[in-house]
């Protein structure tokens, strides 16, 4: 299975000190097997439309062009009813990466900014694991076959690095896990060094301290995976 660059993208006309805008550039299976080609543009589609949006809810957009289109809508219907409300433009940009490719699976990182106004916009990584077999997406149980272990060998790691002590609650030197109780990210990576987590911003921290992450080489942590 081989991508193709795609890129996807729309501003508005309704301009003040800048214009607001929507850029998404995807990797998109371009050959192999059609169906197996077709779910794994749709999966990424979907995170996508899971975050690109203003409101309440995602959008039902079908496609990139109704997804951008819907995005620059909901600034421009605001800027007309209520202008003082977006005086700032929005932003919101989606750069997908293949960051690792096997005969069992491919990774792709999802890096993506968003702003609707406020103090800041905000940034973050996904992790999309896709069985390259099939195109499904893969569920964290479908690649880790002991949690626990896994959980409890980060743990360590993570304290080490930024120095709690063991005896110490996880919390007490100023991280937000919740209940003070670790635990692994919500995005979890496969990457040609090892095996990733990565904890974005406002995760288990504020948002001033930035994202976390750590990375084991496959040989230590091999035992708790199901597939590589």
């Amino acid at each position: 299975m081989s991508f193709e660059p795609k890129t996807y993208s729309k501003k508005s006309t309704i301009c003040k000190k800048e214009c607001t805008y929507v850029d998404i550039k995807v990797q998109e299976a371009a050959n192999g097997n059609p169906e197996v080609a077709d779910s794994i543009n749709q999966s990424l589609f979907r995170v996508a439309r899971s975050i690109v949006y203003f409101g309440e809810k995602p959008t039902n957009s079908k496609n990139y062009e109704e997804l951008t289109a819907s995005f620059i809508k909901s600034y421009d219907d605001l800027a007309k009813k209520f202008p003082e409300e977006a005086e700032n433009s929005w932003e919101a940009k989606i750069k997908t990466t293949k960051e690792y490719q096997s005969d069992n699976l491919i990774n792709f990182k999802v890096n993506n900014f968003m702003y609707t106004g406020g103090a800041h916009g905000y940034e973050g990584n996904r992790s999309v694991i896709i069985d390259a077999k099939t195109g499904q997406t893969l569920k964290r149980s479908d690649i880790l076959k002991d949690e626990k272990g896994l959980t409890a060998y980060a743990e360590k790691s993570f304290r080490k690095k930024f120095n709690i002590p063991e005896e110490k609650p996880i919390n007490s030197t100023g991280m937000m896990f919740d209940k003070n109780v670790f635990t692994l990210p919500q995005n979890i990576f496969y990457t040609d060094n090892g095996l990733l987590l990565l904890y974005n911003p406002v995760e288990i921290s504020s948002f001033a301290d930035g994202a976390k992450e750590l990375v084991f080489p496959y040989s230590e942590v091999e035992q708790f995976l199901k597939v590589q």
